[in-house]
């Protein structure tokens, strides 16, 4: 949100930015621009306040970065610690994560969308894409063990069940528009629907 306006010494009010204003711009410009391609004096005169008022929240362009992908990525490990994730039969568990990545893919699309994109190039992206191996490597534990329990088809590899079940997940980025068609729970619905009546063992 836009927080309260300032003066900016000729007696004209310019809006001020809380952090989650400037990080949702931040991330705006990085997907026009790139990140590469985007300064600081871009996102300044995006946001119409000086480089000074963006320093007063943060120390670099690189700390906008880490900010924005960690937003994202501690949103997915919440699911993650969410009672239904940890509780309960496997399978169930497996389908409360899924859904509700989507619903946080949904909810924070902007953020998930640039942690998706990033390719490693400076050490925040390494850092991002380790965790992003983390939270793989939780999840694809959590589909052998659905496998184990006898819920999951044994046809099927879990490593690569994993994979193709958050490739889905991941593939609503290139396509939902906020406001527009289905809803956040239709399309979690939609996704566990077709995820799980493909994986689940057949009576």
């Amino acid at each position: 949100m836009v927080g309260a306006s300032t003066n900016d010494g000729a007696g004209r009010k310019k809006p001020g930015y809380d952090l989650d204003s400037l990080l949702r711009t931040a991330v705006k410009v990085f997907h026009e621009r790139g990140y590469d391609g985007t300064s600081m004096e871009d996102l300044a005169k995006r946001l119409g306040i000086t480089k000074s008022a963006i320093y007063h929240h943060v120390s670099s362009k690189q700390e906008l970065l880490r900010l924005s992908v960690d937003r994202a990525l501690d949103a997915l490990f919440a699911v993650l610690d969410e009672p239904r994730s940890r509780e309960g039969e496997p399978m169930d568990r497996l389908h409360h994560v899924v859904r509700r990545s989507v619903e946080v893919l949904i909810d924070e699309l902007p953020f998930v969308t640039l942690l998706l994109r990033v390719r490693g190039n400076s050490k925040v992206e390494r850092q991002a894409l380790a965790r992003r191996r983390e939270f793989d490597h939780l999840v694809g534990e959590l589909v052998a063990e659905a496998e184990r329990a006898g819920s999951l088809r044994s046809d099927l590899d879990p490593a690569l069940t994993s994979r193709l079940l958050f490739g889905m997940v991941n593939s609503v980025i290139e396509w939902y528009r906020p406001r527009q068609g289905l809803s956040k729970d239709e399309i979690a619905e939609t996704v566990t629907r077709i995820a799980f009546d493909g994986m689940r063992r057949r009576q």
